[in-house]
């Protein structure tokens, strides 16, 4: 069913400024938009497609908001509890999830129970809670549509795909970031403004340093096993500098499936929004004959163990992932506000996984509890 209305949750950011580009080219309608405190690209947002409802995580933004669309029907609400709101709108079909971090969980859990499609690109809903959004997912009956490049690039390749027990593995493919090829000891000299230039991709400042850790391709690998209801053992990471091959199937009768595609985030999005369908494109296709060669290779966990913490915590399975997740997310924004160093992040990661017990099977409430305790740890640390 390809979407008609949709809500965007966390819609000032790269990939919500992306949909709202999409949704005008196939004349899809918006019902809500939400975004933190950047209210003068909200307000722009709100004046250009008239939204039923506009949330401001921040309350000063939301009256800021409030004010400045004072002359226009448009609902400004503020606080994070709105973003619910904005998820469950009754005209949206589709919610796309673009804010960063665990607070797009719960307004997830929220969309899905009102039966909405989900266009996922919150890793941290399905990294933290992934067993108990795809269970809610099956009992409402809601539809989930990955939008991360990797995972829109699998969810391509199983079209067809009616048995899991044919799979082999999924191979994820990853730049490498900005400091491929190094030792720990030159990555470790690197400056912020280094980690923040990723070789393909434009991104905001949090995702492009988990790209530099290689945290990112651990969130990742951890997604996909609960998307797909996959163990660790048939998950696997391949560095792909070109960023041309998306990821891989590979089947139990050695035939690999690969989707290709240029490096544009808007070809995922566009695909969450039309499926089961392919909507026409204005970008500028993928030239075969002009790409350079397409090199793999095994990823370096020595000099990037962020990419071993997230498969340990994977493997530990319970609320090891919300303590992995919570404890990266305040360790990144310690880095750029220069408060610690590049390797601190793995090691304070580390400390957190290694201090808070994991608890198996855990309810939302465990999960929630877990991320604070987490984020307590990094607040509380010992430098």
């Amino acid at each position: 069913m390809t979407s008609r209305t949709i809500s965007i949750l966390g819609s000032t950011g790269s990939i919500g400024r992306q949909t709202l580009e999409v949704a005008e080219q196939l004349g899809v309608r918006v019902a809500a938009l939400t975004a933190g405190s950047s209210v003068e690209r909200m307000e722009a947002q709100a004046r250009k497609f008239r939204p039923r409802l506009a949330v401001m995580a921040s309350a000063d933004a939301a009256r800021d908001l409030a004010v400045r669309l004072g002359d226009t029907d448009v609902k400004v609400l503020g606080g994070v509890e709105a973003l619910s709101e904005a998820a469950a709108v009754p005209e949206a079909d589709t919610v796309v999830t673009a804010v960063v971090g665990m607070v797009g969980l719960v307004p997830t859990l929220e969309a899905i129970k009102a039966g909405k499609r989900i266009a996922l690109a919150n890793k941290e809903t399905l990294v933290c809670a992934g067993e108990l959004v795809m269970d809610a997912a099956e009992q409402y009956g809601a539809e989930i549509v990955p939008v991360d490049s990797e995972h829109s690039a699998i969810f391509q390749c199983l079209q067809g795909c009616v048995d899991r027990g044919e799979i082999r593995r999924l191979i994820l493919t990853c730049s490498g970031g900005p400091f491929y090829g190094m030792t720990r000891e030159e990555a470790g000299k690197m400056t912020k403004a280094d980690a923040l230039r990723h070789p393909n991709w434009t991104m905001g400042p949090k995702i492009t340093v988990d790209c530099a850790t290689l945290m990112n391709k651990g969130l990742e690998v951890i997604e996909a096993m609960r998307l797909y209801r996959l163990p660790l053992e048939q998950v696997h990471v391949a560095i792909h500098r070109q960023s041309i091959v998306h990821s891989l199937v590979e089947y139990r009768d050695g035939a690999v499936l690969a989707q290709l595609g240029t490096p544009d985030m808007r070809l995922p999005i566009r695909y969450a929004l039309t499926y089961p369908n392919r909507a026409a494109s204005p970008a500028e296709p993928l030239d075969l004959l002009h790409c350079p060669p397409l090199t793999f290779a095994e990823p370096d966990r020595a000099a990037f163990p962020c990419l071993a913490l997230a498969e340990h915590a994977a493997q530990t399975g319970g609320t090891a992932c919300a303590i992995l997740n919570a404890a990266n997310e305040e360790a990144v924004k310690l880095y750029l506000a220069d408060r610690i160093g590049f390797y601190d992040i793995p090691r304070l990661v580390e400390q957190a996984l290694t201090k808070i017990p994991s608890k198996p099977r855990p309810s939302l409430e465990d999960i929630l509890a877990s991320d604070a305790a987490a984020r307590r740890s990094i607040e509380q640390r010992k430098d």
